[in-house]
């Protein structure tokens, strides 16, 4: 092969890779989702260790959820990264929007990106496919009183 055919080939594979990379722009993987039903279980159980709950956004609270606020305003983004500073690497965190689904929306990839760039590695994303009221204030699951960490 000579210079020109290695340096097409060279080029088509990595505007291929590129093409790849934003076909799926989801930074989380299957695996760092946890079904609604999961932690409604938990959250109904008498289990003194249970998980720490974030809403990062502006839907409803979950029950022993702690309200951040919507995290895509640097203020909220803050107050995650001050209540994460007290908290172990490995502490169970289960973080939550329900807006809108999560490819489209503005508060999960950045509270998602948090909790990474900090470090944290036992933690999942509540998986709301539609929203909070569909995926689970709908299906009954326990809802609680407004805690804001201040």
């Amino acid at each position: 092969m000579n210079a020109r055919t290695v340096l097409l080939v060279f080029t088509v594979i990595l505007f291929a890779q590129m093409a790849a990379a934003q076909i799926s722009p989801l930074p989380w993987k299957p695996e760092q989702m946890l079904a609604p039903a999961s932690l409604a279980a938990v959250v109904k159980s008498d289990n003194a260790q249970k998980p720490l709950i974030i809403s990062v956004g502006p839907s409803g609270l979950i029950k022993g959820a702690i309200n951040i606020g919507p995290v895509r305003e640097e203020a909220n983004a803050e107050s995650l990264k001050k209540l994460l500073a007290k908290e172990k690497k490995y502490k169970e965190i289960i973080v939550y929007c329900g807006c809108c689904p999560y490819k489209n929306c503005p508060n999960i990839r950045p509270a998602f990106a948090v909790l990474n760039t900090l470090g944290f590695t036992n933690f999942k994303l509540l998986d709301l496919p539609q929203n909070l009221k569909v995926d689970w204030i709908d299906k009954g699951y326990p809802m609680g009183n407004v805690k804001s960490e201040q």
